[in-house]
């Protein structure tokens, strides 16, 4: 008898047991956990990863004091601080971005990106452009070169996926084949570095990149030649459409309430970036 009685309370606390357990897993009323970047993922995100290529200035870099700063970052920030979440830096390989983006290595990639059809088409949602860019020539300025034509048989150093890089593949195919090489790095400060120690003699880079160097090194020109306009936004995966209006409203509050234009004016090296700041115009 009393072998029962045991055995009948054991059932009975394993009925509920079950009963519990059955209970939490239907708790979620859609059926499981939320994926990664749906509305659900988003309307909870406490932290937000910024993918960033470390070394673009004045757009993201790392600053003396070891943090990472530029307008992007500074932007971000703000935009962050709007919505009451954490903002966390990625450094991306600028060639691999959009790998990384997928593998949700980063939430956005938002450094100086230029805006591609082939994104596009790829499905990746994109924000509303915030920069005009154009493509430029670096020279040495005492190089006598003058010209793209004047670097026929030379070498020319571009950083590995840029726009700069699809372009002398597609629109400057042409102008292209007329120099010795093309040396493709994996950073603009290599291709700055290849210019300086004569192992190419010309860079073709975004032009606020360009204007940012020369204004902390001597002996450099940008040559009087517009090679490819182009504009700068943010990259988002294909199914972050509301992670992307988010962001974007965050950053329409930053330019109403004049945030976004106080952060632009805030250092000497945002300067060059007013005119073409397409929410300032």
């Amino acid at each position: 008898m009393k072998k029962k009685i045991i055995s009948i309370i054991i059932s009975g606390l394993l009925a509920v047991t079950v009963v519990l357990s059955l209970a939490a897993c239907g708790g979620n009323s859609g059926g499981g956990a939320a994926p990664a970047g749906s509305g659900a993922d988003n309307a909870e995100k406490t932290t937000f990863i910024m993918g960033i290529d470390p070394e673009y200035p004045p757009f993201s870099y790392l600053g003396d004091d070891g943090k990472y700063t530029g307008f992007d970052v500074e932007i971000c920030q703000a935009a962050c601080d709007k919505l009451g979440i954490e903002l966390e830096i990625f450094e991306v390989n600028w060639d691999n971005k959009l790998i990384q983006l997928d593998a949700k290595e980063c939430d956005c990639i938002w450094s100086g990106m230029t805006i591609l059809d082939s994104m596009k088409e790829a499905g990746y949602v994109l924000s509303d452009p915030y920069f005009d860019n154009t493509q430029v020539l670096l020279v040495k300025a005492d190089s006598g070169i003058k010209s793209s034509a004047d670097l026929a048989g030379k070498d020319v150093a571009v950083q590995l996926g840029t726009s700069g890089d699809q372009l002398l593949s597609s629109d400057l195919e042409e102008l292209a084949a007329t120099f010795n090489s093309v040396v493709r790095c994996d950073s603009f400060l290599k291709c700055f570095t290849e210019l300086d120690g004569n192992a190419v003699e010309a860079v073709l880079v975004d032009e606020p990149v360009a204007k940012a160097y020369i204004n902390e090194h001597e002996g450099f020109v940008i040559l009087d030649e517009d090679l490819g306009g182009e504009q700068y936004g943010i990259c988002f995966r294909s199914d972050d459409q509301a992670l992307c209006d988010q962001i974007q409203g965050a950053v329409a509050e930053l330019v109403a309430d004049g945030t976004y234009k106080q952060i632009a004016e805030s250092k000497e090296e945002y300067a060059d970036l007013i005119p073409n700041l397409i929410f300032l115009q």
